[in-house]
C-alpha cells in the first residue's frame, strides 16, 4: 500500500458536516481531508466554518482525536470585484486547521486582472504559510493547463502553484507534454478521478459531470497512469470524487469514501 498523502476531498462526501468528514476519513484510512471554507455555488449545502467558532473547535478537536490533519482549504474565487484583503478571515482558519495548501478558482475574464490578483493572494497567503494552487476549469477563466501556467507564472510569487484535476485536465484537453515541462514546486498536490466517456460538447453538461458524477480510479477513460507519470512523485492526492447516483441509492458516505480509496491503492499499486 502506497505510504503518499491520501485526502479525502469535500465535494466527495458533500452531504458531511466537517466533524463527521474527518470521522469519516479516519475511518476509511486517509491521512488528511480537504475543509470547505467557502461553498462552490449559491445552492450548495454548507457548513460555516469560517463563522461558527463552536463547529471549529468541534472539528479541531475531532482532527485531534482520529490525527487526521487538513491538507487543504476550498475554495476562493477570484473575480473581477474581488478584494482580496477580504479573503483573511478565510485564510486564518486554514492555518489555524493547519491547511498548507489553498484551491483558487479564477472567475475574471480579464487575464492580467486575474494575475495581479492571483499574485496579490500568494503575499497574503505567504503570511499564513498558505500555497494558492489556481485549479484550472474549462468554464472559468482559468480553462487549461496552459493558461494556468501562464497566470502563476506572471504572478511571480514563489508560493504560487497550479492544481491538476485529473478531470478538469482531460475534458480540457490539457497535455502531458505540457504537464511534464512545469517546475515541480508549482506543484505541491493533485486532485485524482477517473473520466468516463468522451468529452461531452455541451459545457453545461461537462460542469454537471464535474459537480456530480465522477468515476473512481480505474473505471473511467482517463490516461491516470500517463497523468502519475507527469506529476512529481510521490505527490499528495486528494481525492475528489462526486458520485451522485451512488448517493443517490443510498450508498453511505463511508462507502464511498472506502471505494475511492481503494480504488486508488489498486491504481498505484499497478502503476
Amino acid at each position: 500500500m502506497s505510504q503518499r498523502v491520501m485526502s479525502l476531498a469535500a465535494l466527495t462526501v458533500l452531504e458531511l458536516s466537517p466533524v463527521d468528514m474527518v470521522e469519516v476519513a479516519a475511518r476509511a484510512g486517509y491521512s488528511h481531508v480537504g475543509l470547505r471554507l467557502e461553498p462552490a455555488t449559491p445552492e450548495e449545502h454548507h457548513f460555516p466554518l469560517v463563522t461558527d467558532a463552536g463547529l471549529r473547535r468541534q472539528t479541531a478537536a475531532r482532527l485531534r482525536d482520529t490525527g487526521i490533519n487538513v491538507l487543504d482549504v476550498e475554495i476562493l474565487r477570484l473575480k473581477p470585484d474581488t478584494c482580496v484583503a477580504d479573503f483573511e478571515a478565510l485564510l486564518a482558519v486554514g492555518a489555524e486547521f493547519g491547511a498548507s495548501e489553498l484551491l483558487v478558482a479564477g472567475n475574471d475574464p480579464d487575464e492580467q486582472r486575474l494575475t495581479e490578483r492571483f499574485a496579490a493572494l500568494c503575499e497574503l497567503a505567504a503570511h499564513y504559510r498558505l500555497h494558492p494552487h489556481l485549479e484550472f476549469m474549462p468554464w472559468t477563466d482559468a480553462k487549461n493547463l496552459n493558461q494556468a501556467v501562464r497566470i502563476v507564472e506572471q504572478a511571480g510569487r514563489d508560493n504560487g502553484c497550479v492544481l491538476v484535476d485529473a478531470f478538469h485536465f482531460d475534458r480540457s484537453e490539457s497535455s502531458l507534454d505540457d504537464l511534464r515541462k512545469l517546475a515541480p514546486s508549482r506543484l505541491r498536490y493533485a486532485q485524482l478521478c477517473d473520466v468516463a466517456g468522451p468529452r461531452p460538447q455541451d459545457m453545461a453538461e461537462i460542469l454537471r459531470q464535474a459537480r456530480n458524477e465522477r468515476r473512481f480510479p480505474g473505471d473511467g477513460d482517463c490516461d491516470l497512469p500517463g497523468l502519475l507519470d507527469s506529476l512529481p512523485p510521490s505527490i499528495p492526492l486528494s481525492l475528489e470524487i462526486p458520485t451522485r447516483h451512488l448517493y443517490e441509492q443510498g450508498v453511505s458516505a463511508l462507502q464511498r469514501a472506502q471505494m475511492a480509496l481503494d480504488k486508488t491503492h489498486q491504481l498505484l499499486v499497478q502503476h
